[in-house]
Formats: C-alpha cells, structure tokens, sequence
C-alpha cells in the first residue's frame, strides 16, 4: 500500500497493492492495523454504499463537531471526481479544496478526516461509491456547503445542464455562510 500526501494537511491518497493473475485481480481494502500503520488512525465504525447515475452530484456535506466524520472512499463501479474542503478554522489551508478521480479501475482510495465538508460527481454511466465512517450518522448535526459556490470554484467536470442535484443540496448556503466549528490540530 503507498500512501499519498495531498496539498491539505491530513487528505491522503491510498494506493492499495494489487495482486493480479490470468483468473483476475485481489485487494486488501482495508485492514486496521496497516491503515493505523500508514497514519489513518480513525476508528471506523460504519460503511456505507450509494449508487448513482451520470452527472450526479452529492454535497458538500459535514457534521458539526463532536458527530463529525472522518470518511475513507473508495468506488466500486464506475468513476467518480471526489472533493473535499477543509473547514477547520486556523488551518493553513481552510476553504481550499482538493479534487481526485477515483474509479474502479485505479483502486484508489481517498482518507478525509473530521473537520472537512465532501461531495462528489459521476463521470461515469452509473458509479457505486463506497466509503467507511468513524462516527455515526446525526441528522441534528448534518450541515452542508453549496456544490456551485463560485468562491470555491469547483470544476465538477459534468456541463451545468447535465447536473442533477438534490432540491436540499442546491439550497445549501456559500461557504462564508455555513456554520462551521471545527479547529485545526497541528
């Protein structure tokens, strides 16, 4: 497993070993020890898996602390440009955002840790995203950051008219009008 370090304190790229042969191909997706190894130290305790079709787009979703949530992402089928954006106040680099292209041919995974909003577009006919949590789900707590806020600049590699978006995620508030309360941890 190679792990990459992203321009974003924290994000990193995985780049699980694969091990192919004439019958097809096997990858260790996960294993505790090995990721808490490589410096992902989160405790996951919830996965979960979401289909969707082209020009799909999902987010920019958070928790509030203390039920925020570290995520690690991977895509079964299909390609996905998976965003994160660090939220977490006193951060060098707070409100930038770093993109990746994951898909099932690349195998490669994305660790995002508390204290950053996520979201991701379908490039691909249809993708199955998977991804593990290490905290649960709290609707009370569940916040979010406009896909389109022009401050962010996010090329979501999908034609404006070809995006499809929830009513909820189109009435999400820019960035500078988000509540946010998390802190950066050097």
């Amino acid at each position: 497993m190679e792990i990459i370090k992203t321009k974003i304190p924290g994000l990193l790229i995985i780049k699980p070993q694969i091990f192919e042969d004439k019958r097809g191909y096997f990858v260790e997706s996960y294993s505790a020890n090995r990721y808490k190894e490589a410096g992902v130290t989160a405790d996951f305790i919830q996965d979960n898996i979401s289909g969707s079709k082209y020009g799909v787009v999902r987010g920019l979703h958070y928790q509030l602390a203390p039920y925020s949530q570290a995520k690690l992402i991977q895509v079964l089928e299909g390609t996905v440009l998976d965003t994160a954006i660090d939220l977490r106040k006193e951060s060098p680099t707070f409100g930038q955002h770093y993109s990746i292209e994951l898909s099932a041919d690349n195998n490669l995974q994305f660790y995002i840790p508390q204290g950053f909003a996520h979201g991701f577009s379908v490039l691909s006919k249809s993708a199955t995203f998977s991804y593990k949590c290490d905290n649960y789900y709290n609707r009370e707590a569940e916040r979010g950051i406009n896909y389109n806020d022009p401050h962010l600049g996010i090329d979501w590699k999908i034609p404006a008219k070809a995006r499809i978006i929830s009513p909820k995620d189109s009435a999400l508030p820019l960035l500078k009008e988000a509540e946010i309360n998390f802190i950066y941890n050097t």
